[in-house]
């Protein structure tokens, strides 16, 4: 079980990597992106694994809401820079397949 220091400390961790995570989307720098991406989710992984028996003080509650919602937040803001992106690559491939099955069914003249 971890303590709720340590488990404070994870959601730190998670924060800063989400900080940095938007500053990568806004970039464009998709690769980077996806590394940072795994470092969160090597964390998330972390708390899922543990248990969450322990005691919480008031101040510890309200600094773990405090570094979720951040985190939340910058997960948007990482949504709003990849979403547009995604649908472009969305429709790229579904050019590419529709292409492939008319290529397919009449022949490729290429």
């Amino acid at each position: 079980m971890l303590s709720m220091s340590a488990q404070l400390e994870i959601y730190e961790q998670m924060r800063l990597l989400s900080t940095r995570m938007v500053e990568a989307a806004r970039a464009g720098d998709w690769d980077r992106l996806i590394d940072l991406e795994h470092a969160v989710s090597g964390l998330r992984q972390t708390l899922m694994q543990e248990r969450d028996d322990a005691p919480a003080d008031r101040q510890a509650s309200a600094r773990k809401r405090e570094l979720i919602q951040h985190i939340l937040h910058d997960d948007a803001e990482v949504r709003r820079h990849t979403e547009p992106w995604m649908e472009q690559v969305r429709r790229f491939l579904s050019g590419h397949l529709r292409q492939r099955q008319l290529d397919r069914a009449y022949g490729s003249e290429r």
